[in-house]
């Protein structure tokens, strides 16, 4: 009966050298508060800001990235007026009518705008504790016992300017999006473009990347809008989804009682999986925005852009398509290696040193050691991809002597594990640990399966009262005792064949 109309507004943090209109550190990884700092960014009486090119460039290349336009010669930077604690010149330096990109598309959903604009300071929330002569700042409500020991404990907050005036890229979408899931695949393949051009890491976790939602409900036969309700501030996946899915459900109970619903703006309490009203359309900020005077409008003809579109790299959904054609992979195989780029880059590059013969056979096979062993191993010790070890070329050899049969799949585990620790080559690693597989043929395992069937009579009058499984513990006591050295296959024609003599 109704139908969803959500528009996403994405703001993203930039990986720049420095601020956005001043010489201080982008540093996210910052852990000190009010170290990179300057009289610019904390809005000191006297001072002029200045335009980070790269940033500029940047925006352009996402621009450029979901098709969006440049302005046609000039944009410019405005003054965006409102008064919070974490906005030390009482206004932000934002874009209204001329944004650097206009337009664009992505999975389907028309882009709006992309524009530029400064971040804000951090706000911390907690408590000062008054103990004897010491003050101690505290993140969350002490406990009791604390409080009993301690006088004039009170509320307070603390701002740390390190972000402030940190470049943020803001996105906003047409209202064309109709259900959480496909946000969702909006947000998530924003943010793997935002990686694969290297202007952000997007971690949604640290803030680098955050989602306001515009949701309204409009019934099927109706042609305009219904009223909006937007959800700031949404700082994971599971918040983005879980919320826009709440919102829905809230907004149809409203209007299947007769009531209206009220425009404003709502938070999302992960706890309770519930938004929250926090200001309504009487309480909204008049932004008063008008052209920032200590600027000058930006000329984009004196930007290299077609240089700049030279520069783009592959995108995710090239990608997908090239590695479909290219290696004959599914498009869920893919998309497990499109997620990571330096997963994807990974695997291109051992591929190439795979030796020619079975070519598209070591393909599959090494894409399973990769997505299986190598990513288990990367989940338990929790490393990042491009700090692993193991090298391409060594884990292409590894590939390669496991299709010559020169070792057994579990071996080449162990082999893997290995690499995977110390970064050896597997040839290095096979030969002082004598893990080289046993020829089917030779006397060695003759001799061994022999000694098995002779030590487990039990077994073997299982076999030939018909119990096909005792086999198994067979080959099971004879891998062990060759520490997996054999081929299993070889190992139990082998097996059957002095049974049955």
């Amino acid at each position: 009966m109704y139908q969803p109309k959500i528009g996403l507004e994405i703001h993203t943090e930039l990986k720049t050298i420095t601020k956005m209109f001043c010489g201080c550190l982008n540093d996210p990884a910052e852990k000190k508060p009010n170290v990179n700092v300057c009289p610019v960014c904390l809005a000191h009486p006297g001072v002029l800001p200045t335009i980070n090119k790269e940033a500029v460039e940047a925006v352009l290349k996402v621009g450029m990235a979901l098709n969006s336009n440049p302005p046609a010669g000039e944009s410019k930077f405005d003054r965006k007026n409102y008064f919070y604690p974490d906005l030390p010149k009482g206004y932000q330096i934002s874009q209204f009518d001329l944004p650097l990109c206009v337009g664009g598309i992505l999975k389907n959903i028309k882009i709006t705008r992309i524009h530029l604009e400064e971040d804000t300071a951090r706000l911390s929330h907690g408590y000062i504790m008054h103990v004897g002569t010491g003050r101690f700042y505290l993140n969350s409500k002490p406990k009791e016992e604390v409080v009993k020991n301690s006088s004039d404990n009170e509320e307070c907050s603390l701002v740390d300017f390190n972000r402030a005036g940190v470049p943020l890229m803001e996105l906003v979408t047409e209202p064309d999006i109709e259900s959480a899931e496909q946000a969702l695949d909006f947000v998530k393949e924003l943010q793997l473009i935002l990686r694969y051009l290297r202007v952000s890491d997007a971690d949604m976790e640290k803030g680098q990347m955050r989602v306001e939602v515009n949701i309204s409900l409009l019934k099927n036969s109706d042609s305009a809008l219904g009223t909006k309700v937007e959800i700031k501030n949404l700082n994971s996946f599971r918040a983005v989804g879980e919320s826009i899915a709440y919102e829905i459900k809230r907004q149809t109970e409203v209007l299947e009682k007769g009531e209206k619903v009220i425009q404003e703006t709502r938070g999302w309490d992960d706890v309770k999986k519930i938004t929250i009203s926090q200001r309504s359309k009487e309480e909204a900020h008049d932004y008063r925005y008008f052209p920032e005077p200590d600027l000058p409008p930006l000329d984009l003809k004196k930007f290299d852009l077609e240089g700049l579109k030279r520069e783009l790299p592959e995108l995710p959904e090239q990608k997908r398509q090239r590695f479909i054609k290219e290696y004959n992979l599914n498009s869920k195989q893919v998309e497990v290696l499109i997620t990571d780029r330096f997963a994807g880059e990974f695997f291109e590059e051992a591929i190439s040193e795979l030796e020619a013969e079975n070519k598209k056979i070591k393909v599959i096979t090494l894409y399973n050691y990769l997505t299986s062993d190598l990513f288990g191993l990367i989940s338990q010790t929790k490393i990042n991809f491009k700090d692993l070890k193991i090298t391409p070329e060594n884990f292409a050899e590894l590939i390669n002597i496991i299709d010559k049969d020169e070792i057994s799949t579990r071996t080449a585990k162990d082999v893997l594990k290995i690499m995977f620790e110390t970064g050896r080559d597997p040839s290095e690693i096979i030969e002082s640990e004598n893990l080289k597989q046993v020829p089917g043929d030779s006397e060695e395992i003759s001799k061994i399966v022999r000694n098995i069937i002779e030590s487990n009579p039990q077994v073997v009058a299982d076999f030939k009262k018909g119990k096909e499984n005792a086999i198994q513990a067979l080959i099971g006591k004879t891998i062990g005792q060759l520490k997996g050295r054999v081929n299993p296959k070889t190992l139990e024609d082998l097996i059957r064949k002095e049974l049955t003599k």
